[in-house]
């Protein structure tokens, strides 16, 4: 299934069905009056939440949705029947935006959360309500009400505890994979990573109880992606919600501390309130560098960035474990993931 993070869509409430103006005529009732039922209420749309979904490609292939108009009244004091309302379906995160895709309508961060994003026409009246003691046969009767219709941005923000930034192949994916049964795309060349991928750390496996978390692989930042640059920011928006970054920094890049600044800054040229979430700094590819280089580089960056630096190599998963139970202490304990 492809990966479809953003999605325009038209959707149109029914409109309510018209009253009627109607008489009664039956034998023996020389009066009969005005009977005109009322117009049913139009169908109103919905969008809700669902944990079965990742993705909105189902919108892509349609993007117009019409809930169906009310029934008209009818005579001898019928009714028209409201119409049905739909629901849409969408993966637990996406947000709901107006047209100028500025305004935001609804953020459905939670499962089974609802919103009501176009209400559906009320019916009009039938001439019964226009009786008085001087209008014994009316004949007004009033339209059922037009139902809300607009055009809506559908942006999807994947729900996660942990996001893995830093540059192409800082080896980002290749701990994803080794973490969690996730199978992302693992390559020697930049940017192999082109959607973001989820897995879930099972907290058994590392001895840590039934203490489960979701990381989330978000493709590679580049200087200048907050400006568009490369694969943008677009997917940097995935890492919002995230409790915790974990920034990975190739040991065996060109120079570890400007890689580690050039995406710090992208960080807080896109949200200074991303940029100040927790941050653990990772030296990756630890197996690629000998010992004493290795330590060298892991105390000259931890120096510069005054904070602590960890040293992994996925490939012999050295530090692994040491990670996992960090990471674990940022994490609200849950076991459904």
């Amino acid at each position: 299934m492809k990966f479809l993070d953003e999605a325009k869509i038209y959707i149109k409430a029914g409109d309510g069905g018209d009253g009627v103006a109607a008489f009664r005529r039956e034998k023996f009732i020389e009066f009969g009056g005005p009977s005109g039922g009322d117009g049913g209420r139009g169908g109103s749309v919905f969008i809700k939440a669902v944990e079965n979904l990742n993705t909105l490609i189902d919108y892509r292939y349609q993007q117009h949705f019409k809930a169906k108009k009310g029934q008209n009244g009818m005579g001898r004091d019928k009714y028209g029947r409201a119409a049905d309302d739909i629901t849409l379906f969408v993966p637990i995160g996406t947000e709901v935006y107006a047209e100028d895709k500025e305004t935001l309508l609804c953020d459905l961060n939670t499962k089974d959360m609802v919103f009501q994003v176009a209400k559906g026409g009320k019916g009009g009246l039938g001439n019964l309500h226009f009786k008085s003691s001087t209008n014994r046969a009316p004949r007004q009767f009033t339209r059922g009400v037009a139902g809300q219709e607009l055009w809506v941005w559908l942006k999807l923000k994947i729900i996660a505890d942990v996001g893995l930034v830093g540059m192409p192949n800082a080896g980002k994916s290749t701990l994803l994979s080794v973490l969690s049964a996730a199978r992302p795309k693992i390559a020697d060349y930049p940017f192999t990573t082109l959607i973001p991928a989820l897995g879930v750390v099972h907290g058994k496996e590392w001895n840590l109880g039934d203490l489960n978390f979701v990381i989330a692989d978000l493709p590679g930042l580049i200087e200048g992606a907050s400006d568009g640059v490369g694969l943008g920011t677009r997917f940097l928006a995935h890492a919002e919600r995230c409790k915790l970054l974990l920034h990975l920094v190739a040991i065996d890049g060109n120079d570890p501390l400007k890689n580690y600044k050039m995406i710090r800054q992208e960080i807080k040229s896109y949200s200074p309130a991303m940029f100040e979430k927790p941050e653990m700094v990772l030296l990756s590819r630890g197996d690629t560098v000998d010992d004493a280089t290795a330590k060298k580089i892991q105390q000259q960056l931890a120096k510069k960035i005054k904070q602590p630096v960890l040293v992994i190599s996925s490939k012999t998963r050295h530090h692994l474990k040491e990670l996992v139970v960090a990471l674990a202490q940022h994490i609200p304990r849950r076991t459904a993931v």
